[in-house]
């Protein structure tokens, strides 16, 4: 059964490109998680955020190759979307808590599984002894935030047949059509930080 459009939707702090003092705003206002991309940047503010009592989501395209150096600091891999990545946190991460990634906007670069593929992913997952938590994607970068409007409501209802609590979607930018489509979680750094700094 659909969510309640806006109710119980979680903020998750994506501090991607802001130093600690980011981490630490984000625990002063309230909120319970942060989301970091990249592995470095992830390895330097984990212990903020669990000095703050934060939790850690990895929100970026995964490498297989990372897992081992991230396993013990993640309590949530958001972007799981094969099945080598599937084994591998199996190996590094015994029970470790995932999102299928689902692929909603065909775009280079962004990762995620095929729609059509998405239930053998999560059943794959599963069986390996992951607890699969539920689904995310990322609405299509042109187009403006209605373009995202098929793709979430898409990944709602794969959600709900496969009868998982987690609907990640929306960034700063689609954050009010991916509530309107039954977000329980969306991702917020410029919203919450300002411009993310040049790297």
């Amino acid at each position: 059964m659909r969510a309640r459009v806006g109710a119980d939707v979680q903020i998750l702090a994506v501090t991607k490109g802001f130093g600690p003092d980011a981490v630490e705003s984000a625990a002063a206002v309230g909120l319970r998680a942060i989301g970091e991309n990249y592995a470095r940047e992830l390895l330097a503010k984990a212990p903020v955020a669990s000095a703050a009592g934060l939790a850690v989501h990895h929100i970026g395209q995964l490498q297989s190759n990372k897992v081992r150096q991230l396993a013990g600091l993640v309590d949530l891999w958001e972007t799981v979307d094969r099945s080598r990545l599937v084994a591998e946190l199996a190996r590094r991460a015994p029970g470790a808590r995932i999102l299928v990634q689902v692929d909603t906007s065909g775009e280079a670069g962004k990762g995620g599984c095929p729609p059509d593929g998405v239930a053998d992913l999560v059943r794959d997952a599963a069986t390996a002894g992951l607890r699969v938590e539920g689904l995310m994607t990322v609405g299509p970068t042109s187009g403006g935030p209605e373009a995202a409007r098929p793709g979430f409501r898409a990944v709602r209802r794969l959600v709900d047949e496969l009868g998982l609590a987690t609907c990640s979607m929306g960034m700063s930018g689609d954050l009010e059509i991916a509530v309107a489509e039954g977000s329980t979680e969306v991702r917020v750094g410029t919203a919450l930080f300002g411009a993310r700094p040049q790297r």
